[in-house]
């Protein structure tokens, strides 16, 4: 299966609407996730309408957002056990992706899905998956925007990060 992973769009500050790159790079997924901070919940319905979108809140989302959503929840895809967290919090003061880690210490899964930094991360820690894509629409110390695709089948998962220069 193959699925997309969004976060920090922060719509509609930093963009009025999803970049060209990111809307062509999706299609053809079966499920996208958004790891929070979409800030307002048209981005959910332009999501949709390329894919079935689940997702959880960030710290710059409302309480609409949060109680669609929740902060941190874990999903199974095609056996593969995700835990998806938006990546502020429990601070660590060791960074987003150990903020991520231990949101779900002694959870057993083999990907953890996290955004806040806005900076593209992939690295298996203890044969955990950690992922972060990035941000489509405000890259911040970033020199692209990014996204990214999972590849998931028989419980195992491949990940990448899609880059791209403009979010027109």
């Amino acid at each position: 299966m193959k699925v997309g992973v969004v976060s920090d769009t922060h719509m509609t500050r930093m963009a009025k609407k999803l970049p060209k790159a990111l809307v062509e790079g999706l299609k053809g997924v079966e499920l996208i996730l958004h790891l929070g901070d979409w800030v307002d919940m048209e981005i959910y319905n332009e999501l949709s309408t390329l894919a079935p979108v689940d997702g959880i809140a960030g710290n710059n989302d409302g309480q609409d957002i949060v109680k669609r959503f929740g902060e941190r929840k874990i999903v199974t895809v095609e056996g593969a056990r995700i835990g998806m967290v938006h990546g502020h919090r429990p601070y660590t003061g060791r960074g987003t992706d150990f903020n991520a880690l231990r949101a779900f210490e002694g959870e057993g899964l083999d990907c953890i899905l996290f955004g806040h930094s806005h900076q593209p991360l992939l690295r298996r820690e203890n044969g955990v998956l950690l992922f972060n894509p990035g941000s489509p629409t405000d890259k911040r110390r970033e020199k692209l925007y990014s996204f990214g695709l999972l590849d998931i089948g028989e419980g195992k998962i491949e990940a990448r990060h899609i880059f791209y220069e403009s979010k027109g």
